[in-house]
């Protein structure tokens, strides 16, 4: 359970044991700029807040002034340009937590920029309840038989073929987000075929 860098975003907060757990190993933690005060108080340090910093209250903003990234861009989230800061510095290896929850909106726009984000960098988002990870090519997926999975298709013209699922997914395409949810793994490991397209799977704890 490691990941270097860990990327604390602007929703709630984690508490469950698995992303509290990924904190405390990272390498480095960077946070968005509305996170910085949740993530100081529950006893992590940032070793670099980004984003607009319209979140950060005077007391941060000039206590943590040697780590403060500020990106005034208006066109991309602060959790884009976490990532994108991370991308620039060589950072390639993330974990998301704390990008659900407060707004749903927020919550939905989050998860599907897995789907960008995984085109320049090694990324994963661990919420309270699961894992969310987003698949550029056919895989295999190690699970347990019994896990629930749900499969979100990005590109509704992706044609999808699994292996291990309890409702098999014969060359569908998944014209709506429900359309591949509440399924099963039925192994140790699953797999998804497809020829094109992005696929972000959420895998519950």
């Amino acid at each position: 359970m490691y990941y270097n860098t860990v990327i604390i975003a602007d929703g709630t907060f984690p508490t469950h044991e698995i992303p509290l757990e990924y904190i405390r190993n990272a390498g480095r933690i960077i946070c968005c700029d509305g996170s910085a005060g949740a993530t100081i108080n529950s006893g992590f340090e940032p070793a670099a807040i980004v984003g607009d910093m319209d979140s950060l209250d005077d007391e941060l903003l000039s206590k943590y002034s040697d780590r403060i990234y500020t990106d005034k861009n208006q066109e991309t989230n602060d959790l884009t340009k976490a990532v994108q800061w991370c991308y620039g510095k060589g950072y390639s290896d993330i974990v998301i937590v704390g990008a659900t929850g407060k707004r749903e909106d927020h919550t939905i726009g989050n998860i599907s920029l897995l789907a960008e984000y995984c085109t320049y960098a090694d990324v994963i988002m661990i919420t309270d309840n699961g894992i969310f990870r987003p698949y550029l090519k056919s895989s295999d997926i190690k699970s347990y038989p019994g896990q629930q999975i749900s499969i979100f298709s990005i590109d509704p013209d992706t044609t999808i073929t699994s292996r291990g699922l309890l409702y098999p997914l014969e060359e569908t395409k998944l014209k709506n987000w429900w359309c591949g949810t509440l399924n099963e793994s039925v192994k140790d490991v699953f797999s998804l075929h497809f020829d094109r397209g992005r696929i972000i799977v959420y895998m519950k704890f």
